[in-house]
């Protein structure tokens, strides 16, 4: 199985899903704030959804690190927004969360810095 086809899929499918659900439910109960980073969360889960796609699809060695890189950023810094945004839902505290998410946001670079690296030089 292709696991980066099937994470691109799976990522790209939870930003609409989750992306109703905050139109149509979370705007109900979340500060605008709250609102707004849980948006933030689904952008950067679309984005790498589709990216994963694309990148299943490109005919480059090592792309799995690539892959691995962009579906680890991905559920630690969107996963962590989503968590951090609903605490108050929740009722747990989570600003523990809070440094998750930019390590998640640097795997999320370091991925793309890779692939600008192989384009560049292969």
């Amino acid at each position: 199985m292709d696991n980066i086809k099937i994470y691109g899929a799976i990522f790209s499918l939870l930003s609409v899903i989750l992306g109703a659900f905050a139109s149509h439910l979370l705007k109900k109960f979340l500060s605008e704030s709250a609102l707004q980073s849980f948006e933030v969360g689904i952008k950067y889960m679309m984005y790498h959804g589709l990216a994963l796609l694309l990148l299943s699809v490109l005919p480059l060695d090592d792309k799995k690190w690539i892959g691995r890189l962009f579906i680890s950023g991905t559920f630690l810094f969107s996963f962590s927004i989503f968590f951090l945004s609903l605490q108050s839902i929740l009722k747990l505290k989570l600003k523990w969360l809070g440094p998750i998410t930019p390590i998640g946001g640097t795997l999320l670079i370091i991925g793309w810095s890779i692939l600008l690296f192989k384009f560049l030089f292969n």
